[in-house]
């Protein structure tokens, strides 16, 4: 038996923090779940970077979602110093018994000292020295050998204080709501597009280097309508992603639906969820559409899709040969473009997709 176990009956109100980007914030959306499961009388908040926060509002299991904003730092040190003070004062008269940090982020230690938490879990990180090591109560390892997925690893800090989740508690949250789901609906509808009768393509990730040629991609969507499938494609409203965009779609002909840059978080979730079958690449879209549970095809080069891979939803994952791979880097010698994942033919990536569709 854990000796070190915290009683969560005794606890009133617990913070998770995740100050990382878009994928990474929705893979601790079943930590939340796990925490209201097991103790139906805490109430469970959120500390995220401020463009993150769709990830997590609406979530069922979540009292309060607070939130850093990136852009602090440019607006001057006086605003920037008001502004934490404001956040600090909100966490402050919440009273927090527990305090979850799930990433490396010197804040989360700042923030136990701080607001005097009596309980606090966090990474067990051997290179940080003594600041690190005694701002927390509890320390859980890092997998060492083989992956682990990012999910299971956010868990872990739970493990480590004694709360076990069950299989069924492990499904990533995400909810659009019912208003971004009706305009959803409606704009399909508009573009003559019926629900579950379209294959949603994000072809972009932020890190260009995830990316498949556009070449193949252009190639991939000509086949797919060949075959009568309705496109309806994706991307961020980022310059560099609206490009791989055009580029993608210019050599086609009509027919594919483009809502590159239009969407919202909710509304690429909402998107997701009304399609047949999602292909893209290691991003953020493609864990929105393992929330949704929607199937899912992607293509993986350098990162690991042993932790980064979608999530307990119908899958196929492509790779390369490539045995230096997932090396983590940003192209092949650090030349922005992945030779592994120009190596996975389209050919490949269709019949992936037929095999998804024919599953019941």
């Amino acid at each position: 038996m854990l000796k070190d176990a915290i009683d969560l009956s005794g606890l009133r109100r617990v913070l998770v923090i995740k100050l990382r980007h878009h994928g990474d914030v929705l893979l601790t959306s079943p930590v939340f779940s796990v925490l209201k499961n097991h103790a139906p009388h805490l109430e469970v908040d959120a500390l995220v970077y401020r463009d993150t926060a769709d990830m997590l509002s609406l979530h069922p299991a979540i009292a309060e979602v607070h939130t850093v904003d990136r852009n602090w730092k440019k607006q001057g040190l006086l605003r920037q110093v008001s502004a934490e003070a404001r956040l600090l004062s909100r966490l402050w008269r919440r009273h927090y018994d527990l305090i979850i940090h799930l990433t490396e982020h010197n804040r989360g230690a700042w923030l136990t000292r701080v607001l005097g938490v009596k309980h606090s879990v966090a990474r067990k990180i051997p290179a940080r020295g003594r600041f690190w090591r005694k701002s927390f109560s509890h320390f859980h390892p890092m997998p060492r050998g083989n992956p682990r997925h990012m999910v299971e690893v956010n868990l872990d800090a739970l493990r480590r204080i004694g709360v076990y989740p069950n299989e069924s508690e492990r499904e990533l949250t995400l909810v659009p709501g019912d208003a971004v789901a009706t305009e959803m609906k409606r704009r399909l509808a508009q573009a003559g597009v019926a629900e579950q009768g379209f294959i949603h393509i994000h072809p972009a990730s932020r890190w260009l280097f995830k990316c498949w040629p556009t070449g193949q991609m252009t190639a991939l969507i000509r086949s797919l309508q060949n075959q009568g499938h309705r496109i309806v494609v994706t991307a961020a409203p980022d310059d560099a992603e609206l490009k791989m965009v055009r580029e993608i779609l210019a050599p086609l002909e009509q027919g594919v639906v483009d809502l590159s840059g239009q969407l919202s978080l909710k509304q690429l979730a909402a998107l997701s969820a009304m399609a047949q079958l999602f292909v893209g690449m290691d991003s953020a879209p493609m864990h929105i559409a393992a929330a949704m549970k929607t199937p899912v095809v992607v293509l993986f080069g350098p990162s690991g899709e042993k932790e980064w891979g979608p999530w307990q939803v119908p899958q196929r994952v492509l790779v390369s040969s490539h045995t230096c791979r997932p090396c983590g880097y940003d192209g092949c010698g650090g030349g922005k473009i992945s030779e592994c994942l120009g190596a996975i033919s389209v050919e490949r990536v269709l019949d992936a997709v037929a095999e998804l569709l024919r599953q019941p």
